[in-house]
């Protein structure tokens, strides 16, 4: 990816696309330095790497009034867990650089002065590692019924890894709609034989869930996002993200 503006960072919260709504996007990865220096370190200090964090930061503005605005899903969220997906500034295509975490909303501040467009600022602390990976579903692509995604190359998992799925479910209609989400894997793109690897919970409302192996390894290098959709006339726009971690 060459250098690039800032014009399209996209940002999901669990359910919620922040994308419309923010204007700033921060993301922070880091690992706690715990010095190790003794009196065989030459004089010099010496540190190991301790406990890794990651923080999602973001600011933009603040509209209120229902289940899809920015307000009401961060009052419901302030003190949960849930994956938050960001990208590498671009359009969420499938294929794309994601980088996705699960992490506990943690603050939310709103408001300001007299004159101002209302703002928001809100931050995100992670519960889970902090992966970077590919989206395998793209947000603005409805559902209507059973079936699978693109092919994507993520990798083999090696031992002591895990394959982390990342599920944004942004809007469902119909009645008694439900959505099964599941990640598959294959030795190649022909997905001849694909093998489940986590499967989701059923998800009928707007929401977020996050998977991870077991940290076993696995050979398959292609893996694709697959779901089951059933319900009368059922509609879901969701996204999807698949890294090694």
């Amino acid at each position: 990816m060459a250098k690039s503006v800032l014009l399209n960072v996209r940002c999901f919260a669990a359910g919620l696309d922040l994308t419309s709504v923010s204007n700033k996007i921060e993301l922070t990865s880091e690992v706690e330095e715990k010095p190790t220096t003794n009196y065989g370190s030459d004089g010099y200090a010496e540190v190991v790497g301790g406990l890794s964090s990651a923080e999602i930061a973001g600011e933009g503005q603040w509209e209120a009034g229902d289940d899809t605005k920015v307000d009401d899903v961060t009052w419901a969220q302030l003190g949960g867990v849930g994956p938050w997906s960001v990208s590498g500034n671009n359009s969420a295509a499938v294929g794309a650089l994601v980088y996705f975490t699960r992490a506990m909303r943690a603050d939310y501040t709103l408001l300001a002065d007299v004159g101002e467009v209302a703002p928001w600022t809100s931050t995100a602390k992670s519960s889970w590692p902090l992966v970077r990976g590919q989206f395998a579903h793209p947000p603005g692509t409805t559902r209507t019924a059973t079936g699978s995604g693109t092919a994507l190359e993520v990798g083999a998992v090696p031992a002591g890894k895990r394959l982390y799925a990342a599920l944004h479910v942004l809007s469902v209609a119909g009645t008694t709609p439900s959505l099964t989400a599941r990640v598959e894997s294959s030795a190649d793109d022909t997905f001849t034989d694909p093998t489940t690897r986590a499967t989701f919970t059923a998800a009928t409302e707007v929401g977020g869930q996050m998977l991870r192996t077991d940290g076993t390894a696995l050979t398959d290098t292609w893996w694709r996002v697959a779901w089951t959709i059933t319900g009368t006339t059922p509609s879901f726009l969701f996204a999807a993200a698949l890294g090694i971690g």
